[in-house]
Parts: structure tokens; C-alpha cells; sequence
């Protein structure tokens, strides 16, 4: 409110919503009551009884779901916010971890493993960590609905499980680790978000992906991976939280695949447009895609389908997983 909204402004971003939709009391009943995505047949019986044209039918109904959505003066604040968070906990961590010992060395996390030491640096690391992740949990019920809702969800309970888990096991130094690994390349994905200035958006993005898939596909399994599911296994023994510690690890390396993969389909894209596609997460719907896909629907309903053809809504992490 007082640093970003400012920011934002001074940036040229309005705070302004997308065009909103013209009153009508019966296509507003069936958007409220009965369905907000109308497929080709009930499009079909709105255009006879209203005597508008199919595409404009759809056209009204893409508005009125847009202007439910939040403006980008809004999503550029939230994006702005994390950015900060993510910054500035990742070179407190990059600081905090050059002088320890299992930074160079993660064989050093398991010697004398329990009885570790637990500093006061250390502490705030993961208080700030926790806190954190525990607001974003809270906030995602309130703050802007995007489509990978589930996966993130999957992600806060994974993360704030690990935390707190390892921290109640002092495992806190191999926990330090995967903290950083994953605050390495997450602010710079807040930095894409919303920019005004393509080419560094672009710039932002590309820099992202690489740091993203070096450090979740390389670095992560390879480095965190190998010293919990081997070193610790040949110094300390089998211990009997070993499989739900190691359980939650595999489950981020999980979401790392399913997120390179959308990356990297995105980076294909950007390379075939010319340009970086928003976040399309919680995006303000584009005509031609919503349009497109609602035409080929309705031409279903007007050859030999009987049954119409229903629109499968599709989840997106970073980049665009279009509505089909």
C-alpha cells in the first residue's frame, strides 16, 4: 500500500480493471446460477432467445469473468512483495552459509548429528522461512485465485512441512541448504511478473529458467538429494524418520520436473512469438484463445455431436497451459 502502489505507479501501471460487461439481467442469472464457461449448445440457445451472435454472447461472458479479476496494479504489489521477501532472505542466506562448514562440505550436516549446535543466525533463518511460507498458505485462500492453486497448495505443505520437520529433528543444516537452493531463482520469477518493459521482462525470464533448472535439476537432486538419501544414510544410519524426511524431498524434486517442463514449453513459445507470454496464472483472458476455443466447441454442436463439447479447464504454473 505505501511502497509498491507507489512503485507501481511511478512505472506507468494503472489501476485500472479490464472493460467491463454490459448489463443483462439473463445472461447474468445464467453466469451467477447456473455456469461462468457456457459451451457451445447453451451458447447456441442464448443467441436464439437474446438474438445476439454467438460470438458476442461469448465475448460478454469473458468480461464479466474479467472483471472479477484483480487489476495489474494489484498482482504487480503481490508480486512485488514475494520479490522482496525472496531477495533479501536469499542473500541473508548466501551471507549466513559462506562461513559454514556444510555449505563446502555436505558430508559436514550429519557429523555428530543430533547434537548440533543451533545458533542464533541460524534460528532467525528458519523463523523468518517458516513464517513466511506459513502466510503464504494462509493468503492464497484470499489473495489472487490462480489456476495452479493445487500445485501450490502441494508446495506450502510440502515446504512448510520440511521446515518444520527438520527443525524438529535438528536437521536444520542440510534444511539451510535446500532453503537457499530454492530462494536462488524464486525472486527472480516475481521480477517477470507484470513488468511494463518487455525486453526485461524477457531478459528476467530467461535468466530464471536457467538459474531454475540449474539449481532444481542439477544442483538440487545432485547435491541436496544425494547427501540426504546416501550421506546420511553411510555416516549416520538408517533413522526412523528417514523415509517421510526423504518422502517430502522427492516431493519438491516432483514439482521441480512438472514446473521445468512448463518453462521450458514457455521459453519454446517465447522463441516461436518473439516475446515472453504474461503470467498467465490469473491472467485477464485473452479474446482470441477464449474465442477460438468456444468456436470450435459451438462448430461441434452444429455438426453431428450430440452431446456438445464440454471445456476442460487446465491449471498453469509459470507460462500459459491455455483453457481448452
Amino acid at each position: 500500500r505505501f511502497i509498491a502502489k507507489p512503485c507501481a505507479i511511478n512505472l506507468g501501471i494503472q489501476d485500472s480493471g479490464p472493460h467491463r460487461a454490459q448489463p443483462n439481467a439473463i445472461l447474468e442469472k445464467v453466469f451467477t446460477s447456473i455456469t461462468k464457461s457456457p459451451d457451445g449448445r447453451r451458447l447456441q440457445g442464448l443467441s436464439k432467445q437474446l438474438d445476439w451472435d454467438v460470438r458476442k454472447i461469448q465475448r460478454w461472458f469473458r468480461q464479466r469473468r474479467n472483471q472479477d479479476k484483480p487489476t495489474t496494479l494489484t498482482k504487480f504489489c503481490e508480486s512485488m512483495w514475494r520479490f522482496t521477501f525472496y531477495l533479501s532472505i536469499f542473500f541473508y542466506g548466501i551471507r549466513f552459509l559462506w562461513t559454514a562448514p556444510w555449505f563446502w562440505d555436505t558430508r559436514q550436516c550429519w557429523y555428530s548429528y543430533p547434537f548440533q549446535p543451533l545458533t542464533s543466525r541460524l534460528y532467525y533463518y528458519y523463523i523468518l522461512e517458516l513464517a513466511f511460507y506459513w502466510s503464504l498458505m494462509f493468503s492464497q485462500f484470499t489473495d489472487i485465485k490462480r489456476k495452479d492453486f493445487l500445485i501450490m497448495f502441494v508446495h506450502h505443505l510440502a515446504t512448510i512441512g520440511l521446515i518444520t520437520f527438520s527443525y524438529m529433528n535438528n536437521m536444520v543444516r542440510v534444511g539451510t541448504l535446500v532453503l537457499c537452493l530454492h530462494d536462488a531463482s524464486d525472486f527472480l520469477l516475481e521480477a517477470t511478473n507484470y513488468a511494463k518493459y518487455q525486453r526485461l521482462c524477457d531478459a528476467f525470464f530467461m535468466l530464471f529458467g536457467v538459474v531454475f533448472i540449474v539449481t532444481r535439476l542439477g544442483i538440487y537432486p545432485f547435491w541436496i538429494l544425494n547427501t540426504t538419501l546416501f550421506e546420511s544414510w553411510e555416516i549416520i544410519g538408517p533413522y526412523p524418520s528417514w523415509w517421510l524426511f526423504n518422502g517430502l524431498l522427492v516431493t519438491l524434486q516432483v514439482l521441480h520436473i512438472i514446473w521445468s517442463y512448463l518453462i521450458i514449453r514457455t521459453a519454446y513459445k517465447a522463441l516461436v512469438r518473439g516475446k515472453v507470454s504474461k503470467d498467465d496464472r490469473s491472467d485477464v483472458e485473452s479474446s482470441s484463445e477464449e474465442e477460438d476455443a468456444t468456436s470450435n466447441s459451438t462448430k461441434g454442436v452444429l455438426s453431428t455431436s450430440s452431446n456438445g463439447s464440454n471445456r476442460v479447464n487446465g491449471h498453469v504454473a509459470v507460462g500459459q497451459w491455455t483453457e481448452e
